[in-house]
Parts: structure tokens; sequence; C-alpha cells
């Protein structure tokens, strides 16, 4: 099946609920599937975790998330938060999380 990367740019809880739900979709139907959080979606992170939101922990228990954007986290003042997730930083584009280490191993990229 398919290996599919969420790149998650935007701040909208809800537009990361559907990441979260067509990630664990993808993922029951075999697929591989990874989520990243860059840009101003850093920020949820805590928010997320501060809700116990049902959707973000099956995905994180799953293991889907990659992880965290370093720079963002940090210019976003998030960066202890998230570390505290026990979420990866990424930093591997110039201190920002790169697409292209999922692009060469096949996965195709869904930015939202």
């Amino acid at each position: 099946m398919k290996k599919v990367l969420f790149y998650g740019m935007t701040g909208e809880k809800m537009c990361f609920q559907h990441i979260f739900l067509n990630a664990l979709d993808l993922v029951s139907a075999g697929a591989e599937v990874k989520i990243i959080f860059e840009g101003p979606s850093v920020k949820l992170v805590s928010v997320f975790e501060e809700e116990k939101n049902q959707l973000y922990q099956r995905v994180k228990d799953q293991g889907l998330i990659a992880g965290v954007c370093l720079v963002c986290s940090k210019m976003m003042n998030v960066y202890e938060v998230n570390k505290s997730a026990g979420l990866t930083m990424l930093d591997d584009m110039s201190g920002h999380a790169g697409m292209r280490s999922y692009i060469e191993d096949g996965y195709t990229v869904v930015s939202m």
C-alpha cells in the first residue's frame, strides 16, 4: 500500500482533526503514515495534550507522529511544551522539518 506524509502547516485545530482522521483511516487500510507539525501547527501540540484529545492520542500512541519543527517551536515559544510531550524535534532542513527524506523514501506528501 501507499506511504503518506501529512505535513501540517496550519494552526487550525479542525484541520489537524482531519489530518488525524485521514491518517487513522489510511493506516486501517494498510498504508504507512507519518505526520509532521510544521509552521503555526506546532502550537497545537499543547492544545491537544492539555485537552487529552482522543484522535491526537491515538495517532501518537500508534507512532504516526514523525515530529515537530524545532525552529518553529522555538520561534513560537512552545519548544519546552512540545519536547515534554515526548515528540521528536525535527531540524533536517536548516532547522525546520524537511520533506525530502520522505519523498526519497516513496511517500506522497499531503500538506494541509
